[in-house]
C-alpha cells in the first residue's frame, strides 16, 4: 500500500500524484511493465505510460528495451542529485530571461498596459491583504522600491530587528533617491548595532510599542494586524491600502507621537 503522506512529500521532488505513485511502485519492484506499475500504484493503465514517459524525461526512471517495455529505477540519491542540478539550472535560465527583460519593450508595454488598468481602478479597490510573512515582505518591499518622499516604519523591537536586516539594501537606495525616512520601536543594542549601518535614517523610541506599519508617500500603508510575538510568521496577516485621504489621516495622528519620541 502506498502511504498518502509519501505521495504527498514527492511534490517537493516535482512529482504529481500519479508520477509519485508510480516512482514508488516502481522502487518497490527495481523493474517492472508499465502493466504491473499500474496493478500495483492504482493508476489508470490509460494514463501508465504517459506518466512513465514523463518520469523517464524528469530523471526518474530507465526505460529498458524489449518486450514487453520495462522500466527500471534510478536510486533516489541519484534522484536527488539530478533534481538539485535541474532546478539550479532553470533558476539560471530563468534569471537570465528576467535580466534581460529590464529595459525591454515587453516589459515597456506591460508597464503601460498596468498603468492604463490601474488608471480606470476605483479608489476604493486599491487594496489587498496579506497571509503570511513571507507575502507581507515582498509587499513591503515593493513600496520601499517605489518610494518617492517618505518612509516611515513603526514595529516591534523583534520586527524592527528583522526590517533592518532584510530591507537594508531598499532603505539605503531610497535614501540614496532622496526619500526621507523615519523607523520607530523599541530598539534593544541588537537593533541600535543594525540601525548605526543606516546613514541619513531617523531613529527614535517607543518603548512597549506593539503596533506594525509601513507608511509611504502619504498615499500607501501596509498595516499588520496580528502580535507578532503570539503568531507564526505563516499566519501573520496584514492589509494594504492605497488612499491618500485615509493614509495622510493616519500619518498625522503618527506625527504628533513622532515628536514625543525619545531620538537616539
Amino acid at each position: 500500500m502506498i502511504k498518502n503522506e509519501l505521495i504527498i512529500k514527492l511534490k517537493e521532488f516535482g512529482l504529481n500524484s500519479y508520477e509519485g505513485k508510480l516512482w514508488i511502485a516502481l522502487l518497490s519492484r527495481g523493474v517492472s511493465t508499465a502493466g504491473e506499475l499500474s496493478d500495483i500504484s492504482n493508476v489508470p493503465r490509460s494514463r501508465a505510460y504517459d506518466v512513465l514517459e514523463s518520469l523517464e524525461k524528469k530523471g526518474f526512471i530507465i526505460v529498458k528495451l524489449g518486450k514487453p517495455i520495462k522500466y527500471l529505477a534510478v536510486t533516489p540519491t541519484e534522484v536527488v542529485d539530478r533534481v538539485k542540478k535541474r532546478v539550479h539550472e532553470d533558476a539560471q535560465q530563468r534569471s537570465k530571461l528576467l535580466e534581460g527583460l529590464n529595459g525591454s519593450p515587453l516589459l515597456d508595454e506591460l508597464t503601460l498596459l498596468h498603468k492604463t488598468g490601474v488608471e480606470k481602478v476605483d479608489p476604493t479597490e486599491m487594496s489587498g491583504s496579506f497571509r503570511g510573512r513571507d507575502k507581507l515582505y515582498e509587499h513591503l518591499s515593493t513600496m520601499l522600491k517605489n518610494a518617492e518622499k517618505q518612509i516611515t516604519i513603526m514595529s516591534t523591537g523583534s520586527g524592527l530587528k528583522r526590517k533592518l536586516s532584510r530591507f537594508k539594501s531598499d532603505l539605503e537606495k531610497a535614501v540614496k533617491r532622496g526619500v526621507k525616512v523615519r523607523i520607530a520601536g523599541p530598539l534593544d543594542n541588537d537593533a541600535r548595532k543594525l540601525a548605526k549601518q543606516l546613514n541619513d535614517v531617523e531613529f527614535r523610541i517607543a518603548e512597549d510599542n506593539k503596533v506594525r506599519f509601513c507608511s509611504v508617500d502619504g498615499n500607501q500603508l501596509l498595516l499588520m494586524l496580528m502580535d507578532d510575538n503570539a503568531v507564526h510568521e505563516n499566519f501573520d496577516s496584514g492589509v494594504w491600502v492605497s488612499t491618500p485621504y485615509f493614509v495622510q489621516h493616519f500619518d498625522s495622528m503618527f506625527e504628533k507621537d513622532w515628536k514625543e519620541m525619545k531620538k537616539i
